[in-house]
């Protein structure tokens, strides 16, 4: 059996760490990023690091959050699936998109609030596609051999952040999307875990308002006195993919090296 991990937001921080780490360990790789053309340099790094532990890639340049490339991209991976003498299961997905809107709920300048359609998007891409690409991939019977489901969350879910509220709002609700999972695929062998990690140095932090402030507060409560980082967090989803955690399901683990609980 030819086991895969479908990696969304495969092209940088959680996403692009995760992919090297389930690579080092045998796991075949599926990415889904969108990215302009002055990235896609660094896209071909991570896929020719992927490569280098000898296990087949495949990258798909389009947008996650939109059906129609969702279709496609299952198609593709039916195709090769059905062409291949070997048989072929996705074992792990991860949701790691990162793409909502920083913007205040009430601002002095009405313009400069967030707006209904900003807050649809960020809920539509940080939390509901995973529901989407979950269904989809189990009833194309993708998912042979039961499977493990990641979902990235962060601490926001629980606390107040300046321009982090539709962000904050999906984190909740993915955390409470992971639960459902959890309990709905439980049956089928399949677990869902959401990993909250630590303040972590990535590009999409670097888009938070404020964000040094975060960075500055995290290495003061962090016992370790240092950021989490990319590789941290794919180091923890590789071990929690073990087929022996199959017991282990409907949790938000945390992998921030304790900075959560420090006061």
């Amino acid at each position: 059996m030819k086991e895969w991990a479908l990696i969304l937001g495969s092209s940088s921080g959680f996403g692009a760490a995760t992919s090297i780490e389930l690579a080092k360990k045998g796991y075949h790789i599926i990415g889904v990023h969108f990215d302009r053309r002055e990235n896609l340099p660094k896209v071909e790094e991570i896929i020719n690091k992927i490569k280098s532990y000898n296990v087949e890639v495949i990258f798909f340049n389009l947008n996650a959050a939109d059906q129609k490339n969702r279709e496609y991209i299952l198609n593709k991976i039916e195709e090769k699936f059905n062409n291949d003498k070997e048989e072929n299961s996705i074992y792990i997905v991860l949701h790691s998109l990162a793409f909502g809107t920083l913007r205040k709920f009430i601002d002095e300048n009405k313009e400069e609030a967030i707006n209904q359609k900003q807050v649809e998007m960020t809920l539509d891409v940080m939390a509901n596609q995973l529901i989407y690409w979950v269904q989809d991939i189990f009833y194309r019977g993708l998912f042979k051999n039961g499977g493990r489901i990641f979902a990235m969350v962060s601490s926001g879910d629980d606390r107040v952040f300046p321009y982090y509220g539709a962000v904050s709002g999906a984190k909740a609700a993915i955390e409470a999307y992971i639960r459902q999972i959890a309990y709905e695929l439980a049956p089928y062998g399949i677990t869902a875990n959401a990993i909250k990690a630590g303040v972590t140095d990535t590009p999409a932090l670097r888009k938070i308002p404020q964000n040094e402030k975060l960075i500055e507060i995290a290495l003061m409560k962090n016992p370790s006195k240092r950021l989490t980082t990319p590789e941290d967090v794919g180091k923890a989803i590789a071990a929690l993919s073990d087929k022996n955690l199959y017991w282990m399901t409907g949790n938000v683990i945390r992998v921030d090296g304790g900075e959560d609980i420090s006061a």
